[in-house]
């Protein structure tokens, strides 16, 4: 692909991103859009379990495999390396699109909560969205998504890996992008059965996912990763805490 058209490329991938983003925010707190988590037609219990599991395995799937050193040092020899990571992200888009779109909706209800206490449930719905977004500009946003490899291609710069420091939330605990994911997950005033299968699926990936996140990362990074490790929790800030000390240079590339 021509420099202009790997840059056209991740602009559009980074749109679609930014659509699929928004509109699972929007799925998931059931407003604004004309299928959420629980509308749909019925399904008998069994196959909107197996239709369901589908979609997030098929999600899941996608994430692992394509996040992993070895896959990408084997795919880019077919996807140029600058449109490589846009690549992820745009089969990413596509397919929360479609657990969005296929999802069949168990709206039976397993616990609801009202008055105030919907309104802190809410609250939090938004405070862990607001913790994924905000965590991904604590690394580097335009590098997670794409658009900065592409950038420098068009320009004809040569690609250099980016330093990432301990900043903010990242003091605090490993991954916040995930914690904020799983706090907006399992924020629901009202959860029905789909919902609760959507949270505890995607929250039990996300432990397994992480696994071979810090794997890779120790791999890359050796000491100086093993030394962040030792300091600052995986997820609960405050477990396992230890002296912060000086923070050091560590490359975050959450999936």
């Amino acid at each position: 692909m021509t420099r202009i058209a790997s840059l056209l490329y991740a602009s559009l991938s980074y749109v679609i991103f930014l659509a699929s983003f928004l509109y699972a925010i929007a799925w998931l707190g059931g407003f604004l859009v004309p299928k959420t988590i629980d509308s749909g037609p019925a399904s008998p219990l069994a196959a909107a379990v197996i239709v369901n599991l589908l979609l997030l395995t098929a999600f899941a799937l996608q994430h692992s495999v394509m996040a992993r050193p070895g896959f990408k040092r084997w795919w880019t020899q077919f996807v140029s390396p600058p449109i490589e990571r846009a690549t992820f992200v745009l089969a990413a888009s596509l397919l929360l699109f479609a657990i969005c779109f296929g999802w069949r909706a168990l709206p039976e209800t397993v616990w609801q909560v009202q008055g105030p206490a919907a309104t802190v449930v809410w609250a939090l719905f938004a405070t862990g969205w607001l913790i994924v977004l905000l965590s991904t500009f604590m690394i580097s946003h335009f590098e997670l998504f794409g658009l900065r490899q592409a950038w420098l291609h068009a320009r004809g710069r040569v690609y250099t890996t980016p330093d990432y420091v301990e900043r903010f939330f990242y003091r605090f605990v490993r991954h916040p992008i995930m914690l904020g994911f799983i706090i907006a997950f399992w924020s629901a005033p009202t959860m029905s059965v789909g919902h609760l299968l959507f949270a505890a699926v995607t929250t039990a990936y996300i432990l397994v996912a992480l696994q071979l996140e810090e794997r890779d990362l120790l791999k890359e990074h050796g000491a100086s990763y093993a030394s962040y490790r030792e300091r600052v929790p995986m997820l609960v800030p405050g477990l396992k805490w230890k002296s912060r000390g000086t923070p050091s240079p560590i490359r975050h590339s959450e999936g």
